[in-house]
């Protein structure tokens, strides 16, 4: 039973990785419709997102399927628990995607600004995260995964940085306010990303050193808007 066991592990983990890579290049596409005003590729978000929520319905129930013919313990088991969670988390990042990609087709209706901002830094940081908390997972690396967890805060600063900038240039453009509350939307569900890549991390922490990991203090001073 065991080697079917791990068989059925390692297909879980390679549709888990699957999922991440379409919902990274839902994120790119999302990010990309902003910086270049393109509704199209805002629509093609959108559209893909059905694949995102398809693919975690299917892995969520291969993987109860797998709990209940096997009945995993220790290790195994942690590793299941692990593949549905970051699997809800994937989802939810995908629906963020979609929430970029709204903002972009907004965006694209109106006037072109000269954005003072640099999202696509930003988004490259959360890339970053995303990328190494899943590489994490497959390399069984539980200290990636704590500097994943370390880097949140440098995008929690970024989103902050950026909401500032967009309360001056309301301030100084209120003819404005709508696209600079559009651009400061993307910055969050960027930021929100990250949050989710952090989540990622903590379970493969949770999964390579058998214990739960919190973080109380990335919400203790959070910035709640």
């Amino acid at each position: 039973m065991s080697v079917h066991l791990h068989r059925e592990l390692d297909k879980l983990r390679g549709r888990l990785l699957s999922l991440a890579g379409e919902v990274e290049q839902q994120l790119q596409k999302a990010i990309t419709a902003v910086l270049n005003r393109d509704p199209q590729l805002a629509d093609e978000v959108e559209a893909g997102d059905r694949k995102i929520d398809q693919l975690e319905v299917e892995l969520e129930e291969d993987c109860l399927k797998v709990l209940a013919l096997y009945q995993p313990v220790a290790a195994d088991l942690r590793f299941l628990i692990t593949v549905l969670k970051i699997n809800n988390d994937l989802e939810r990042v995908g629906d963020l995607a979609v929430n970029i990609a709204r903002k972009a087709r907004t965006l694209s209706q109106m006037p072109p600004v000269r954005m003072p901002f640099d999202l696509d830094g930003m988004w490259r940081k959360v890339q970053a995260m995303l990328r190494q908390s899943v590489d994490s997972l497959v390399n069984g690396d539980a200290d990636a995964a704590e500097d994943v967890c370390k880097r949140d805060e440098a995008v929690n600063a970024q989103k902050k940085a950026i909401r500032q900038q967009v309360e001056q240039l309301i301030e100084q453009h209120p003819d404005q306010v709508k696209t600079w509350l559009q651009v400061l939307a993307v910055s969050r569900n960027l930021e929100r990303v990250a949050d989710h890549a952090t989540n990622i991390a903590e379970d493969v922490i949770y999964l390579v050193r058998g214990h739960i990991v919190r973080h109380p203090a990335r919400f203790r001073d959070r910035d709640l808007d």
